[in-house]
């Protein structure tokens, strides 16, 4: 029985006029928007730690949420509850997809063996309630990193004692996630990286995290799993260096395995900025890569130097990564994941409901704007214009077999070659953009 979100209503759309907190204002999922549904289009997923693991503690204090499946008498029977819960949630928002860690979903026993049979007993309840409601699984992947045996790192640990839970718990989730049709299958390395250089062997731990990602993709094809694996960037925290700090780093470390054409990347928005960079820079360097997995979308909060995890309200912040992601082919096996926790103060039931349906509806007002910037083909158009010299004699001769660093010489100096600069019309452009938004 499903009590706790008892006294909500399935979310329904309203429209743009509606003063209704608890109704979709964009978000019309069966729109069609560039020749699909737009809920084929944005694929949104629920993830499972924030919304319904995640108890409302901070570095300076403790929970601050009172939710009946947080009992502790029997964590068991509160995973079940959980999940009667979560799918109850699931159906009144109208997400199509979720995400989980194992940890989130089921609790830990005394010993491996108990805890598995915790996780399937768990999938087994899951599949059940899949069938039921229709709900799917974006992807799923496993926590090696909250408890303390992690606290050196998983697949980098100086214990391989350490590598091999580790190794033995993405197997079990690994198969979890083919059995539920999961479509993606995520490694976050959230503790491969470092503290301090003079306790830490790095090739080691590169050739240890390379063979732990060999392993995964050999397994991969072993089961048979469909989906696609992806590694997902993340800078600094928790530890001082991480691995996997950007897609650029991720890439290169894929490349140098030879696994760049097993694994692809799951970006997230708050992630990117950390790294330095922004959310569309991040996309675009795996659109170019042919490495775009799937997306986290959150934000972060500019005045802090962390990983705050709330949901999107800006449609300015989303129109060019939604811009690159929908002219590059869209999300395919990937979807948005509402990587992202309501604040510790929002303690409503209510406010999980504000929260994803704020989300949501931002990413549908970017999706709305976002196709008629695509329609109107200004953008392309004018980058067209801009490369257009690489289509003609010189740009050519370049890529050709002819072409030496002599023979380019000998070009400028025969043609009289003087290059003179052309404007970029950075703020042309902008001002275009801020038309759509």
């Amino acid at each position: 029985m499903s009590d706790y979100f008892k006294n909500i209503n399935e979310i329904k759309f309203e429209g743009e006029n509606s003063t209704n907190p608890l109704s979709f204002r964009f978000y019309d999922e069966n729109k069609i928007v560039m020749g699909k549904k737009m809920k084929d289009h944005l694929r949104f997923a629920t993830c499972y730690w924030h919304t319904f693991t995640w108890p409302g503690l901070d570095p300076f204090g403790g929970p601050t949420f009172d939710r009946p499946w947080m009992n502790s008498s029997d964590p068991l029977k509160m995973a079940e509850m959980k999940l009667n819960e979560a799918f109850d949630f699931f159906q009144k928002i109208k997400t199509p997809f979720f995400c989980f860690h194992d940890r989130d979903i089921s609790p830990e026993g005394s010993n491996y063996k108990e805890t598995q049979n915790n996780f399937f007993h768990i999938i087994d309840l899951m599949e059940s309630k899949m069938k039921e409601t229709g709900t799917q699984l974006l992807w799923g992947t496993a926590n090696a990193f909250s408890h303390k045996r992690y606290m050196s790192g998983a697949s980098t640990n100086p214990d391989p004692e350490v590598f091999a839970y580790k190794a033995a718990q993405v197997k079990d989730c690994m198969d979890a996630t083919k059995k539920l049709g999961g479509s993606n299958y995520v490694l976050w390395g959230g503790r491969e990286g470092y503290e301090t250089i003079l306790n830490t062997n790095m090739k080691l731990e590169l050739d240890n995290l390379r063979r732990f990602l060999e392993l995964v993709v050999e397994y991969k094809h072993k089961i048979g799993f469909a989906g696609q694996i992806l590694l997902e960037p993340k800078p600094h925290e928790p530890t001082k260096h991480q691995y996997d700090f950007d897609s650029a780093s991720c890439l290169a470390f894929l490349r140098k395995a030879g696994l760049d054409n097993e694994i692809k990347l799951n970006i997230e928005a708050n992630h990117a900025t950390l790294s330095g960079h922004s959310f569309e820079h991040e996309i675009s360097y795996a659109i170019a890569n042919d490495a775009l997995g799937s997306l986290d979308i959150n934000r972060g909060d500019t005045l802090l130097g962390w990983d705050t995890d709330q949901f999107p309200n800006s449609v300015s912040e989303l129109i060019l990564p939604f811009y690159h992601i929908f002219s590059n082919g869209g999300l395919k096996k990937g979807g948005l994941n509402f990587d992202a926790k309501i604040r510790r103060q929002s303690i409503d039931p209510e406010d999980l409901f504000y929260a994803h349906i704020g989300g949501m509806d931002t990413c549908a007002k970017t999706l709305l704007a976002t196709e008629k910037l695509i329609n109107d083909k200004i953008l392309p158009e004018y980058i067209k214009k801009r490369y257009q010299n690489w289509e003609k004699d010189l740009g050519n001769f370049i890529y050709s077999k002819e072409a030496s660093l002599e023979s380019i010489q000998k070009k400028v100096i025969d043609d009289n070659i003087e290059p003179k600069p052309r404007s970029g019309n950075q703020e042309y452009l902008e001002n275009i953009l801020n038309k759509y938004l």
